[in-house]
């Protein structure tokens, strides 16, 4: 098993961003190959990675929960070989879009194959890239129960600090392993985190990497659905993403 880097923070904190720039600084410093994971039912990763895909693992869950009974070689093979075909290709990372949520009935079956899968897939990249929901449903059922590193993002707002301290803790309750925790603020005015904000961090016990400043470069691809990790070096937000990488990526 390779180096396992977990990202999740509620809706609009640009987390899904961070985690393309986290997969664009492993490739420019030779951390490859890389395997990016969508774990989140909301899936977009791919736009910010400029992705395509077709097939989720999702699905070729509902299709091996479809045919019933117990799991045997022929499900095996199937599940085995959608998960392939869900596999993105590019030239220093593969992206895997896990799909949305569990529906009804009981998924033990197909889950326990594609965990089996997907451990294998692990095996051949040394880095691992997983963007998560909040609620990390995938995370504590399909994926690793291994982070060695795990990145909760928030705003610079209270509210968003008091969900970043749910996601904090919430790894704890899902027995997951965890190496390093740290909160990142992203989407900061000025780059700049008041004395109050910080009060509140230190309250909450949460362990602050660094701060990314509001981009109006990224807001703009992002509104125009173009891809954000192709950004440059000298871009403010990606020079103080890699600065917060550069001193907690292994």
């Amino acid at each position: 098993m390779g180096i396992t880097i977990g990202m999740a923070g509620k809706g609009g904190t640009g987390k899904t961003t961070l985690a393309g720039m986290t997969i664009q600084y492993l490739a420019s410093t030779g951390r490859v190959p890389i395997l990016a994971v969508d774990a989140d039912s909301n899936a977009n990763l791919n736009e910010v990675l400029g992705l395509e895909y077709d097939a989720t693992l999702s699905q070729a869950r509902e299709e091996m929960k479809a045919k019933g009974g117990q799991v045997g070689i022929t499900k095996d093979v199937l599940i085995e070989m959608r998960a392939n075909e869900a596999l993105v290709e590019a030239d220093d990372f593969d992206l895997i879009v896990m799909g949305r949520p569990e529906g009804p009935g009981c998924y033990c079956a197909a889950n326990t194959v594609l965990s089996t899968v997907l451990e294998k897939l692990l095996e051949n990249y040394p880095y691992l890239v997983i963007d998560n929901e909040a609620g990390m449903e995938h995370l504590s059922r399909l994926t690793t129960k291994k982070l060695d590193v795990f990145y909760v993002v928030s705003d610079a707002s209270r509210r968003g600090l008091t969900a970043a301290a749910r996601i904090w803790n919430l790894v704890d309750e899902l027995k997951i392993q965890v190496g390093e925790k740290h909160l990142i603020l992203n989407q900061v005015r000025n780059g700049e985190v008041g004395p109050e904000l910080m009060a509140e961090i230190n309250r909450m016990k949460l362990n602050l990497a660094g701060v990314v400043p509001e981009d109006d470069e990224i807001y703009a691809r992002d509104q125009a659905g173009q891809a954000t990790s192709v950004l440059g070096p000298d871009n403010p937000a990606v020079r103080a993403a890699r600065a917060i990488f550069e001193k907690t990526l292994p």
